[in-house]
């Protein structure tokens, strides 16, 4: 049960919950919209038909649209856009301190509002949300780095990580975490229909809204590597479940570096199709 419901004292029947349903099954009967029973299996549960209702009048899946924000005059404009995503840094320098709990929170419900291929809405967030274990995960990680270091080399394609290594020996650099507190992992079932896609999309919603909040980021590709290729006892570790895809991987926290304004890149490369 889809749980479709129309207010009947606020409707006013203006239509434009069929004509802008992607699944096309709500119907008008006696100018009030409604969906049969059999075509109820066919709803994408995109909420298309509560979020266009101009009078809010029509709630789905067990969701008032009360409790849904209005976005008539509340977004943010063009130029405030812009700046937030061509001040995107990748955030290498963290304050050694955890994130509070209600930005942890609010950064996760934020995120997965992010879409996904057919409406799935399957992708996890696995989420180290403090230091002290991060610290441990990644002391964890350079032992055993150093060891294959050292003992067998590493794979073909995979040598440059010697140098880190020696980075981290000589220098105590963390290179894999970049001294962030927090970790966050994507992933999602191997049997949605575009897994890494929503991954990635997933992250990026999850970035861009970090910064709004002052929150710094970085893209940790050494990081997937590592649990991907070289630790895959990681991911069980981690809690990732064996059917899953991992998308991605990122480092964040209070950035310890601020940026003053934004970089320059040569224009797009763009072709039109004429």
């Amino acid at each position: 049960m889809i749980d479709f419901k129309v207010c009947q004292a606020k409707c006013i029947k203006c239509g434009q919950c069929v004509s802008d349903c992607p699944a096309r099954i709500i119907a008008m009967e006696d100018g009030n919209p409604f969906i049969t029973e059999e075509k109820e299996a066919l709803c994408y549960k995109c909420q298309h038909c509560l979020s266009v209702c101009p009078t809010a009048s029509i709630s789905i899946l067990g969701y008032d649209p009360q409790n849904s924000l209005p976005l008539t005059g509340t977004l943010p404009d063009s130029v405030q856009m812009e700046l937030l995503i061509k001040g995107r840094r990748a955030v290498r320098h963290y304050m050694p301190e955890n994130l509070e709990p209600e930005i942890m929170k609010q950064l996760l419900d934020v995120a997965c509002y992010a879409p996904t291929g057919r409406n799935s809405r399957q992708v996890r967030f696995t989420v180290v949300d403090d230091r002290a274990t991060l610290t441990g995960i990644r002391d964890e990680m350079m032992a055993k780095l150093v060891k294959i270091s050292h003992e067998t080399g590493f794979p073909e394609g995979m040598e440059f990580f010697a140098t880190y290594v020696r980075q981290w020996e000589e220098e105590g650099i963390d290179f894999v975490f970049r001294g962030a507190p927090h970790f966050i992992i994507v992933s999602a079932p191997k049997n949605v229909v575009t897994p890494v896609e929503d991954c990635l999309i997933a992250l990026t919603t999850f970035e861009l809204y970090a910064q709004a909040l002052g929150v710094g980021t970085v893209w940790d590709g050494l990081a997937k590597w590592l649990i991907s290729e070289l630790m895959p006892e990681f991911k069980a570790r981690l809690g990732i479940p064996e059917d899953h895809v991992f998308g991605y991987a990122m480092a964040f926290g209070k950035p310890a570096v601020h940026y003053s304004r934004t970089t320059q890149h040569e224009p797009a490369g763009v072709h039109f199709v004429r």
